[in-house]
């Protein structure tokens, strides 16, 4: 059997996710809105062999206190797919994938986008799907309160439904371009969607040829049972939160078992969760860049990230007292258990809890390009992920030392490519071409 080969995404928006990276000695402030340093590093990814980058998107400031959010260096960047239509000029090879909310936008308009982004690329679009965690987007769309969770999911799987039937409106083959008979398309190779359900309805059919890849590679996010089910349903490449690795095969294990219980195939979905990863030259160094980039992080940076996590405000909280009972909310489930898993697992007082989330809370693999290799290496090998949607702690050295140091280390050791496998995402992800629905190949 050949041996499995990891799966790496660059999660790129915010260009890191960490709170203190733009003040971290040498980065760049301005990464997160400066077009010719994002073109250097899609660059310097793709020489990397990275499967993807992949632009977070939000559809509203994010919901801190001002004094936080004065801080934070996520308060502006690009919108997705003015951004990433741009860097697929600059790049050949590398995957192009951005948020697509399910709440906040229409079904024409998310397939259209991706479409366009797909053959603008030459096949390397993938769709985030994403139904918005944050309740302040609401505000911005004409509405005074977010959808509850689990109505958010229902109409998220039927606005997957829509988006795929549009993607298939025409049949492959159906521009036939005959300049001698004057046909352009064959109007027996164009279907009508006419989805009229419980919360879309949309006609179609869509006014773009069928995508090269047939459809952008479907990505979602999330691990509430509602997101996994989703997931099982209609995903083939899922960003996940970072846990223990004995969390990851546990996650591992449900998604894809929930995929064989309905029919899928379990090896057409990849699960990447999110890796913060510090390399040094030593652990020790390392170490020390963690800790330098931590003492970056504003506590009012700390409480505010905290809060939004929890979907609670936690500024009242007793800072050196642990972390009190938080009631469900309207915003992320697995987002809020992973916090108050993580305050019980370590015992952390709020302070210490909000330290640690303002920087970053997550999976952290922080170490030489060797220890971070064999963390990589158990993961892939022990079933608690199939690669990594890496977060970098500071730009541009934080790609550098990964793309110059730890790349080839994986590479060494047969556990990634050399070389990409083709030309599209889906051909470098391992996912089959899906069928389109309405018309035979």
């Amino acid at each position: 059997m050949a041996q499995r080969q990891l799966k790496l995404g660059a999660f790129m928006r915010p260009i890191s996710i960490h709170t203190g990276a733009w003040r971290y000695p040498g980065a760049w402030p301005d990464a997160n809105f400066n077009f010719d340093h994002i073109k250097t590093l899609i660059r310097k990814l793709e020489a990397g062999k990275f499967d993807a980058f992949f632009m977070a998107d939000h559809l509203a400031v994010l919901n801190m206190p001002i004094n936080a959010l004065k801080r934070s260096h996520t308060v502006t960047s690009f919108e997705p797919f003015t951004l990433l239509s741009a860097l697929s000029a600059v790049t050949e090879r590398i995957g192009l994938i951005a948020t697509g909310s399910t709440t906040f936008d229409e079904p024409y308009h998310v397939a259209r986008r991706f479409a366009s982004l797909d053959h603008i690329s030459g096949g390397r679009a993938g769709w985030n799907i994403v139904t918005t965690s944050n309740p302040d987007a609401a505000l911005n769309f004409g509405l005074d309160d977010h959808m509850e969770h689990a109505e958010r999911y229902k109409r998220a799987r039927e606005f997957y439904d829509v988006v795929t039937g549009l993607w298939d409106s025409f049949a492959d083959d159906a521009f036939v371009r005959d300049v001698e008979q004057g046909l352009f398309f064959e109007p027996s190779k164009m279907h009508v969607l006419d989805h009229n359900g419980k919360y879309l309805k949309v006609r179609g059919p869509l006014n773009i040829a069928r995508p090269v890849q047939g459809w952008p590679v479907i990505v979602q996010a999330g691990a509430s049972e509602d997101g996994k089910q989703l997931a099982a349903e209609t995903a083939e490449a899922v960003f996940t939160g970072g846990g223990s690795l004995a969390d990851g095969q546990k996650l591992y294990a449900d998604i894809k078992g929930r995929m064989e219980k309905i029919g899928r195939d379990p090896e057409h979905l990849k699960i990447l969760p999110g890796a913060f990863v510090v390399v040094g030259d030593s652990v020790d160094e390392a170490k020390e860049k963690r800790a330098l980039l931590d003492s970056r992080v504003h506590y009012d940076s700390a409480i505010a990230s905290l809060s939004v996590i929890l979907g609670t405000d936690a500024s009242g909280f007793d800072p050196d007292g642990p972390l009190p009972e938080i009631p469900e909310t309207n915003a992320s489930k697995s987002g809020r258990q992973r916090m108050v898993d993580l305050a019980k697992r370590d015992k952390l007082t709020v302070r210490q809890l909000a330290q640690r989330v303002g920087g970053y809370g997550g999976l952290s693999f922080v170490g030489t390009a060797k220890t971070i290799a064999d963390q990589m290496e158990e993961w892939l090998v022990g079933r608690g992920s199939d690669g990594f949607n890496i977060m970098f702690p500071f730009l541009p050295a934080g790609i550098d030392d990964f793309v110059d140091k730890v790349v080839p280390e994986l590479q060494q050791r047969g556990i990634f490519r050399k070389e990409y496998e083709g030309a599209t995402l889906r051909e470098n992800l391992g996912l089959p071409r899906p069928k389109n629905r309405f018309f035979e190949a």
